[in-house]
């Protein structure tokens, strides 16, 4: 089986991380797969195990344009000399322009939807779902049904899955040190967020939360690991200024190695407005760290309340501060926490279980 996947970017995030590892888990299970991207740090990766890597000029956020046009017809003729049998886009983009190369090929289009879309114009004429559409949680599924009118017999449920073994809670004493050095982070409790850094993913109210943290547990710190658009980081640096919590607060560029931060991290946040499920959430889960998340999307999938961790209601500060001192102040409950979530991701989330998961999605259109 010859699997094209597309993507609009491979930089670090969500998307990129998801194309990178079902190529490589594609790769491994025997596929013949190529990836077409308009690029970014992870094409490193793929070219590392053998994988091909196409360039398209698809950095942007418009359906269609004059990208559509070249990326259709470079990866047309791709996909008739390789004899591509099946075209899996990740974003709005490439939806559009597999759904074309579909069209003058016959090759099979599939897609995977990992959030929710914007009710547009553009998307009500052109779906652009593809023979079959992959929801990465069950909160995705019924956005598409509900919302998209994407017929529910054409819709698999499959979630995200991490490699559980790079991801192994035991750094000695002597590298956590080391580590906090290279974070610049003191003795004392340390709150994480690991995410793009974007209004969506609401930073702003883990900022205003971790104030409140401040007042009972004045040793605590705030580790934030993403990157994003300047403006925006800017503005929580000045908001943490505001707030005088600014000595206490740690901005870091994203990083391959999520494990890195991951291990100095006593208790995980992701306070998001909006989200399909959450890769990192999982990465901390297989680290058996507590979670504290908002109660959006998918995220309920993951985190069971006050069984492996806390949901909040999104955008409340008190309810966010409120569970990050339960798990600081209970560490025996935080610590079960944590060993039942790694259970649920070697269970559930695993990129085995998703890619023959995938694979089976596959072999369903191609029958």
């Amino acid at each position: 089986m010859r699997v094209l996947l597309l993507t609009t970017h491979l930089d670090l995030g969500g998307v990129g991380i998801y194309t990178l590892s079902l190529a490589l888990s594609l790769k491994e299970a025997g596929l013949d797969v190529i990836v077409s991207s308009s690029g970014g740090e992870l094409v490193y990766d793929l070219e590392k195990a053998g994988i091909e890597h196409i360039y398209i000029p698809v950095k942007t956020s418009s359906d269609i344009g004059l990208h559509t046009l070249i990326s259709v017809f470079k990866l047309s003729h791709i996909i008739r000399k390789r004899c591509i049998d099946i075209v899996h886009a990740q974003t709005r983009v490439t939806q559009v322009i597999a759904h074309i190369l579909s069209r003058k090929t016959g090759a099979f289009f599939i897609s995977t939807c990992h959030g929710f879309f914007k009710m547009k114009l553009f998307r009500r004429v052109f779906p652009c779902w593809g023979a079959h559409t992959i929801a990465i949680s069950d909160a995705v599924r019924q956005h598409l049904v509900c919302d998209l009118k994407v017929p529910k017999d054409n819709i698999s449920i499959i979630y995200n899955g991490i490699d559980a073994k790079r991801f192994k809670p035991d750094a000695s004493t002597a590298d956590k040190r080391l580590i906090k050095k290279q974070y610049s982070l003191r003795d004392g409790p340390v709150i994480g967020i690991i995410s793009r850094l974007s209004k969506v993913k609401g930073h702003r109210y883990l900022l205003g939360a971790f104030r409140k943290v401040l007042e009972k547990m004045p040793n605590a710190q705030l580790l934030i690991v993403g990157d994003g658009p300047r403006r925006y980081k800017d503005s929580l640096n000045a908001q943490a200024e505001a707030l005088g919590i600014s000595s206490k607060v740690f901005f870091y560029p994203a990083c391959r190695d999520t494990v890195i931060p991951l291990s100095v991290i006593d208790v995980f946040c992701h306070p998001s407005l909006q989200e399909g499920l959450g890769l990192s959430i999982l990465e901390a889960m297989a680290m058996e760290l507590p979670v504290v998340a908002s109660d959006v999307g998918g995220i309920y999938t993951l985190i069971k309340h006050k069984v492996n961790g806390f949901l909040i209601p999104s955008m409340d500060e008190q309810a966010l501060a409120d569970g990050i001192m339960q798990v600081l102040l209970d560490p025996d409950t935080a610590h079960k926490m944590g060993k039942l979530s790694r259970e649920i991701v070697l269970q559930n989330f695993t990129l085995d279980i998703m890619c023959n998961k995938v694979i089976d999605a596959y072999k369903k259109i191609l029958l």
